[in-house]
């Protein structure tokens, strides 16, 4: 059995390791196994499901491109444990475990970009430095789409692999549509508004309120629901408090049944400031819902004619009206455009099976 060694800051319900773990239950775990190197030390949402399938998990020290320490834990990893090869899911930050596993002779070095930009924070010049290291200690680069693959790998060579999603899970059902809403004490006749995304800079929720406070003056009836937690959350919570919002917006933290909260929604809003490719977004379409974008979400996730882009300059009554232009939508099965477009990971397992069992022939 081939084991492979994902490198990850933690195994919690993002974007992400969401598409980890989609590829790792479908992958033929006789011939595959994944193991994984997080840099938290709690405990995360995916934890006991990776040991149910088989997987170990390993504990790092946050990452510190300037610690001795952290550098010293990783050699003593490596001492340890074989892997031939590694796969790293820390954007422009990958080069430091990369050069290690280069060190103690990994024959394998993948780096994976998820995104096209990151934070403007003290720690932006850090990254862009680092970004510029990755293709030193990289054997192959691997990236969720084009945008991210250009933007993290300046000008070299790079593998797409989708974000796949299991599209057959997805599939709009009135009944489940139903019972969801009976469960969050949704009536029928509620307009319901829904993102999924972790609550920190890049998914912008103060502008998706700003959206939802319009939409909700027009129409009373109107719901948002918001998967997901995050630094942010309590900032959100008190704008919502403090525009009257708290009766109409419901926070459903991470969820582990997203497939069947998406049923309960009408409209699917992502105004993010950047992405990589979000999974979510392929999520919400193979569910059927019409998905209202940024434009600084890349094109390449509009796989069906149920996602549109808004410009983020344009007024936010323009935004909702888009949004409650939607109410009449009538859902549809989309899994044959899903499926038909790329990013059904029964498919996409087999390109990555084989490249893994193959990289190691080479």
């Amino acid at each position: 059995m081939l084991r492979i060694l994902h490198i990850v800051t933690y195994m919690g319900r993002g974007g992400l390791e969401t598409m980890i773990m989609n590829y790792y239950r479908n992958i033929d775990r006789i011939k595959i196994q994944f193991d994984f190197l997080v840099h938290r030390q709690e405990k995360a949402d995916y934890d006991d499901e990776i040991l149910s399938l088989g997987g170990h998990i390993y504990h790092m020290p946050m990452l510190n491109p300037f610690s001795k320490a952290y550098f010293n834990a990783l050699d003593d990893f490596f001492d340890y444990h074989k892997y031939d090869i590694v796969h790293s899911h820390l954007d422009c930050m990958s080069a430091y475990p990369l050069k290690i596993a280069q060190k103690h002779g990994v024959k394998v070095r993948i780096a994976h970009s998820h995104s096209k930009s990151q934070d403007k924070n003290l720690k932006y010049p850090i990254k862009l430095l680092s970004k510029h290291l990755i293709p030193k200690y990289a054997t192959h680069l691997f990236s969720c789409g084009k945008e991210a693959g250009d933007w993290m790998f300046g000008g070299n060579a790079y593998t797409v692999l989708n974000n796949a999603i299991d599209a057959e899970k997805y599939r709009y059902d009135c009944q489940i549509r139903n019972q969801v809403r009976d469960e969050l004490k949704i009536s029928k006749s509620d307009f319901v508004i829904g993102h999924v995304g972790r609550f920190n800079p890049p998914k912008n929720h103060s502008f998706l309120i700003d959206v939802f406070k319009s939409v909700h003056d027009k129409n009373r009836n109107s719901k948002l629901l918001l998967v997901g937690t995050g630094n942010g959350q309590s900032n959100i919570r008190e704008k919502v408090d403090n525009l009257g919002l708290s009766d109409s917006v419901i926070f459903l933290g991470n969820r582990g049944d997203v497939n069947r909260i998406l049923q309960a929604m009408d409209v699917f809003l992502f105004p993010s400031l950047y992405e990589g490719l979000p999974l979510s977004i392929i999520e919400a379409q193979a569910a059927g819902l019409p998905c209202i974008i940024s434009d600084s979400v890349p094109s390449e996730c509009r796989v069906t004619d149920l996602a549109e882009s808004l410009d983020l300059n344009l007024p936010i009554d323009e935004w909702a009206d888009v949004v409650l232009e939607k109410q009449s939508t009538i859902r549809k099965n989309t899994i044959d455009d899903i499926k038909k477009s790329g990013f059904d990971v029964k498919q996409n397992v087999v390109k990555l099976e084989e490249f893994y069992l193959n990289s190691v022939e080479e």
